[in-house]
């Protein structure tokens, strides 16, 4: 049975076979597998296992005089740059023993080296072993390599994340037309539902293969027989890999047990995940009521992670808050998974309300300082940021209680230090205009409501607004993944609507240019580290760049029948609303008439699957259906954020409750990552270390 026990299991079963090689070595480690490591017992299950130190994975680190031993983890393939990441490594040491583990499988790296045919044993492998042999020094000296699947981060007991793959993401209407380029004319393709695996570039097939067979091993762990669904071009293409994965196939006939796995491609919806009685937001809104997405749109990031961020912890020393002081201390984080009490609160504020999770907050810190016979004084109402800051005070100095206690700390110091950020009153901003601009959509058009974008970007430009670049940019996101469907589905934009795009599209570009400083993410867009750097027709092409982008957003549903439609314009009494792609997803899975929805694609695994396809043409035969096994799995591909995470649990407790429902995701998303996703990362050609 594959449960949120057994997920965590196996991930634990992959690292331990990593920990079996760490003793008396230096671990070299890359981003990704680190992120992984974070989540499955961090740091501290290196040094438990005997590793002398982890350090990065990089050309500029090395091992001390009397460190013999490395143990490299990398999530990427053993050429190109991170093979020389590992001989520059090796090269400035003096290892005698070198263990390599690679992420990628090697029947992946086969196609990597244009190898079609099966080789027995790992020829591969067993070459680079020659190499690390060749860069000690040393042929007779020791070297092993090998694959461990180490791309499971278990986030809280219903959430997986798959940090390895954070920046997959669905493809668009501007990479088919890249695919289109390399392609003969009468070849060409007509749209991203024609996509197939053998479409795809090289590194793509890559990473989706890699992705595949990780989802393959969990199975295999869990003895699982899994039916996979898809809802999304690049959904089904990695459910199909999956189906038609050469081992998954000989456990599929075996295995006793059964799950459902349902692949959703995030670009089918990037707007709604709140309540259907409301103007809901979703991955690029702000919604109110999660705690957790303000800390991740606040707070900096912890360096190196895309899902956890840095606390600072100053609050628990006598060291005063200066510029001299800040850095001192190494921060905290979210993550805390050898903490019981911390990951009780953590999974309380990912799936709970703001004002159910900051009592929770307070709640555990009461009951901390009470363990300890602190002097805390309790009180009632609304709970403020000074007063979670009060109670976390009491701790200093009290050595033994702060090690007791660190996580739930460094829990309550993220709430604190969130709710009381000076950018935290622009959410409720953007929240507010989101609002204003969906109803709006529903009296108006398009071109309205870029009048009004138009009048904030011009706002931004004077100085007259809190408005900056980044959440703009969310902003736009937001509106043309609303109004495609909101409006006429006309192939092309109508000559108002150029118009109107046209003059945003001006303001954006002089907005650009006056920038005094750029943000993390205008600098991945425009490939500028300075303003210096930043001409004007960067900036024009940037803005044209982005907005080819966001003319496609809205027909990402085009091809669907039964999940079209999502908005709700309203009318003079009722607000206009959006109902999550998500929620109407799980409302067909679990409909008590077991509605068969031709939008959710069953992907067949072999001859077997095609007969009764064919056959149910003309008998009675039942197609496969999510809701044929438990537990189920979501996989949304491209992120998930936490408000879709209590969406999911408050659907299947109103639908059926006895159902154990497992989201997976690649990442989990704040509103400033979607931006990032669609206009700052190469979907087709993503980093496999190459």
């Amino acid at each position: 049975m594959l449960t949120a026990e057994g997920v965590s299991a196996f991930s634990r079963q992959v690292w331990d076979k990593v920990l079996s090689k760490v003793k008396k070595a230096v671990v070299f480690m890359d981003d990704r597998c680190t992120e992984c490591l974070h989540w499955n017992g961090a740091v501290a299950s290196l040094l438990e296992a005997g590793a002398r130190n982890l350090k990065q994975f990089s050309s500029f680190e090395s091992g001390g005089e009397n460190e013999p031993k490395a143990v490299f983890v990398v999530s990427t393939l053993l050429k190109g740059r991170t093979a020389d990441v590992i001989r520059d490594i090796i090269r400035l040491s003096r290892f005698q023993y070198c263990v390599v583990f690679t992420a990628v499988p090697h029947s992946v790296h086969l196609l990597a080296n244009d190898v079609s045919a099966d080789l027995e044993g790992n020829p591969v492998f067993e070459r680079f072993e020659e190499k690390l042999c060749e860069w000690m020094g040393n042929m007779n000296f020791t070297a092993e390599v090998m694959h461990a699947p180490v791309v499971l981060a278990p986030v809280a007991p219903q959430l997986v994340l798959l940090p390895a793959f954070g920046d997959l993401f669905p493809l668009l209407t501007d990479d088919l037309e890249t695919i289109n380029r390399k392609r003969p004319e009468k070849k060409r393709l007509g749209s991203l539902v024609d996509l197939d695996m053998h479409c795809l570039p090289q590194e793509l097939q890559i990473q989706i293969k890699t992705l595949a067979s990780g989802l393959n091993a969990m199975f295999e762990f869990a003895n699982v027989r899994e039916e996979s669904f898809a809802l999304g071009p690049l959904s089904r293409i990695i459910a199909g890999e999956l189906a038609n994965h050469a081992q998954s196939k000989a456990r599929r006939k075996n295995a006793p047990n059964k799950a459902s796995v349902v692949f959703i491609d995030r670009t089918l919806d990037l707007t709604g995940d709140g309540p259907v009685t409301v103007c809901s937001t979703g991955a690029v809104g702000h919604h109110g009521d999660s705690l957790v997405e303000k800390i991740l749109s606040v707070l900096p990031p912890l360096p190196g992670h895309r899902c956890d961020v840095q606390v600072d912890m100053l609050e628990l020393t006598d060291l005063p808050h200066t510029p001299e002081t800040q850095g001192t201390l190494a921060p905290g984080c979210l993550a805390q998974p050898q903490d019981r009490a911390a990951c009780a609160l953590w999974e309380a504020m990912l799936s709970g309300r703001q004002k159910e999770a900051v009592m929770e907050v307070r709640r555990h810190l009461v009951e901390a300082a009470s363990k300890e016979n602190l002097p805390i004084k309790m009180s009632m109402g609304r709970v403020t940021a000074d007063q979670l800051l009060a109670h976390v005070r009491l701790f200093r100095g009290h050595w033994e209680a702060l090690e007791s206690h660190c996580g739930v700390l460094q829990l309550s110091l993220a709430t604190a230090q969130t709710l009381r950020h000076p950018h935290l009153p622009l959410w409720d901003t953007c929240l507010a205009s989101e609002r204003l601009l969906l109803q709006t959509l529903g009296d108006s058009d398009l071109p309205a409501v870029l009048k009004q974008i138009q009048s904030l970007v011009k706002g931004g430009a004077e100085g007259g607004a809190r408005w900056g670049l980044d959440e703009l940019l969310v902003l736009l996101v937001y509106v043309y993944s609303v109004a495609r469907e909101a409006g006429p589905e006309e192939e092309g934009a109508r000559p108002e609507e150029e118009g109107a795009e046209l003059e945003v599209m001006g303001a954006l570009t002089l907005l650009l240019t006056q920038q005094t400083q750029l943000s993390p993410l205008v600098q991945r867009l425009t490939g500028c580290v300075s303003v210096g750097e930043l001409t004007a027709e960067t900036a024009h092409t940037t803005v044209e760049r982005v907005f080819r982008t966001l003319r496609g957003l809205g027909h990402a549903r085009r091809h669907l029948k039964h999940l079209r439609s999502t908005y709700s314009p309203g009318d003079g009494v009722h607000q206009a609303t959006y109902r999550p792609l998500l929620k109407l997803v799980l409302e067909e899975i679990f409909h008590p008439d077991r509605r068969d929805c031709p939008d959710i694609e069953h992907m067949s695994a072999g001859l077997t699957d095609l007969l009764k396809t064919g056959f149910s043409m003309f008998m009675k035969v039942s197609r496969p259906h999510p809701s044929d096994h438990a537990p189920l799995l979501l996989f949304l591909v491209g992120g998930v954020t936490p408000s879709e995470l209590r969406l999911v649990r408050e659907t299947v407790s109103a639908h059926k409750p006895s159902t154990q429902v497992l989201v997976l995701s690649t990442r989990l998303l704040s509103p400033k990552d979607v931006p990032e996703l669609l206009f700052g990362t190469e979907r087709l050609f993503p980093d496999i270390g190459v």
